[in-house]
């Protein structure tokens, strides 16, 4: 045992593939315990009864918390939680955290190269030229859809939605928003509601969470309320969008484009999405760098570390703000 360990003598349970740097300082300052995926199947009797902490990707349910009766935090890595039932483990007394902030400037930065690239058609004209047809062809064709004259809407205005609001001011486009509830010294435009935001706008940026109040919220009414100039591009999670709606208002005119860097069901992309000409498709990429991977990391171990050494989470989940160590 190293001296880390004699000071936090904790397993903390992996499932899955994680992150190198993670694991590396979990490994320091833990006793690491390794599992396939995160099936209640899998855990051991010895699991059961040693492990007292869990990092993860996410996909916790409630069975797997119920699986360990000794666990005491769940270390979310990524600051959308969707998949880990956080409802049921503050019933079970159990901490959540994930990593806000860290990524914000790193998703708001993927999501505006990403509306241009929808909007300018830059890999089809990287493609172009790269095929050598710039060469046997000429000019690649003038791009139909321009950021110019555009009016934008942001369908979740938190850390990430406000970044990416304060990167599209500078290029001087007016922004409007939509959340559950007004976000108090703001000066956006802000709509009751999806439907109403959609039709106040030609651009609307998905920056939403996960979950049952989300799911499938872009659905053929909202696509239809956005219109034939429509733009739409999602950053935050897959299962906002209704996939089969989004395919038809794509291949029918309903709107004109779409560039989307998250899926309903990751890593499996609707055929119907990648065969579509007028739309930019990225594999989840939004915050993935070495920087900013690495900060995520740093943060998921640190609420580890300061749970068992301080007996406090650094960025608790709302759902478990209140839960409280166990003595």
């Amino acid at each position: 045992m190293t001296k880390a360990e004699a000071k936090f003598p904790v397993a903390i349970l992996v499932p899955g593939h994680f992150n190198d740097h993670a694991i590396g300082r979990i490994d320091r300052a833990f006793r690491r315990v390794r599992i396939e995926r995160a099936d209640p199947s899998l855990v051991t009797g010895e699991m059961r009864e040693a492990v007292r902490g869990v990092a993860s990707f996410g996909g916790i349910n409630a069975a797997m918390i119920d699986a360990l009766p000794n666990l005491e935090i769940i270390a979310n890595f990524g600051v959308g939680y969707d998949s880990v039932d956080a409802n049921h483990a503050a019933r079970r007394g159990v901490m959540v955290t994930n990593t806000p902030d860290v990524l914000t400037e790193e998703v708001a930065d993927t999501t505006i190269g990403l509306l241009i690239n929808t909007v300018r058609e830059m890999y089809a004209a990287e493609k172009w030229l790269r095929d050598g047809d710039w060469v046997k062809k000429g000019n690649y064709r003038l791009s139909r859809l321009t950021l110019r004259g555009r009016r934008v809407g942001i369908f979740g205005m938190g850390r990430i939605g406000l970044a990416v609001a304060h990167r599209l001011e500078a290029f001087g486009l007016p922004i409007a928003y939509h959340n559950r509830r007004k976000v108090e010294g703001f000066s956006y435009e802000y709509h009751t509601t999806l439907k109403g935001l959609a039709e106040a706008v030609d651009t609307l940026i998905c920056v939403a969470p996960g979950g049952a109040a989300t799911e499938k919220a872009i659905n053929a009414e909202i696509l239809s309320a956005l219109g034939a100039n429509g733009v739409f591009v999602n950053i935050g999670r897959g299962s906002t969008v209704d996939e089969a709606a989004l395919a038809a208002a794509l291949e029918n005119g309903t709107i004109a484009a779409a560039g989307l860097d998250v899926f309903a069901d990751e890593p499996n992309v609707p055929k119907a999405l990648l065969e579509a000409p007028n739309t930019s498709l990225l594999p989840h990429v939004g915050s993935a760098s070495d920087h900013t991977r690495r900060a995520m990391a740093d943060l998921c171990v640190d609420n580890l570390v300061s749970w068992f050494g301080e007996r406090r989470p650094l960025t608790p989940v709302p759902e478990t703000i209140s839960v409280k160590p166990r003595a």
